[in-house]
């Protein structure tokens, strides 16, 4: 299955944290990572990110 990879930093929901060990953040879902969130969001759901929306 060829899936796009969703790119975090074109949503509105993504945003950059002052947090060093985790500087990329999602709104939507209200965590922060070290990874792109939409990474995050696959992994642990095995589903693309349903909450993105272009900015």
């Amino acid at each position: 299955m060829d899936q796009k990879r969703i790119n975090c930093m074109k949503c509105k929901h993504y945003y950059v944290t002052w947090d060093s060990k985790f500087p990329k953040g999602c709104r939507a879902f209200q965590f922060k990572t070290a990874r792109l969130p939409s990474l995050e969001v696959f992994r642990s759901s095995g589903r693309p990110c349903l909450k993105y929306e272009e900015k």
